[in-house]
């Protein structure tokens, strides 16, 4: 069976996917946010249902991704500079957690910041 829906990134609140909600929109590609009301009446729950997840139908897939791509913000240092990834050098990173174990599930602030290269895909600890 086929997907109706594609996700294209998790916010963690809902106030934080407005911007590429109302710029997908103005592109003319209808855009659904799954679970943005469940955070609205309770925040708090955002990482034990993985927050916001913005769709789109999938035959608007390409011209999303298209779209957040263009716009998305990378992973910066503590001076500004984009996260250079020690593998390919590309400068499109994200901060990533891998969330594992009972403690970093529970308490996700004590996992140290790791970055994912959205190029190569490598994980690297680069504070």
């Amino acid at each position: 069976m086929k997907e109706k829906f594609y996700t294209i990134a998790s916010f963690e609140y809902p106030s934080d996917v407005q911007i590429l909600k109302g710029k997908l929109e103005s592109e003319g590609i209808p855009v659904f946010l799954r679970d943005e009301h469940t955070l609205n009446s309770d925040p708090l729950i955002s990482n034990a249902i993985g927050g916001v997840k913005l769709q789109v139908y999938t035959e608007d897939k390409e011209r999303a991704l298209a779209v957040y791509n263009e716009i998305r913000a990378y992973a910066i240092d503590d001076e500004g500079n984009l996260i250079v990834c020690p593998n390919c050098k590309a400068q499109k990173s994200e901060v990533y957690y891998k969330r594992q174990g009972l403690l970093n599930k529970l308490f996700p602030f004590f996992e140290k910041r790791k970055y994912k290269c959205l190029n190569c895909g490598m994980i690297t600890n680069q504070d």
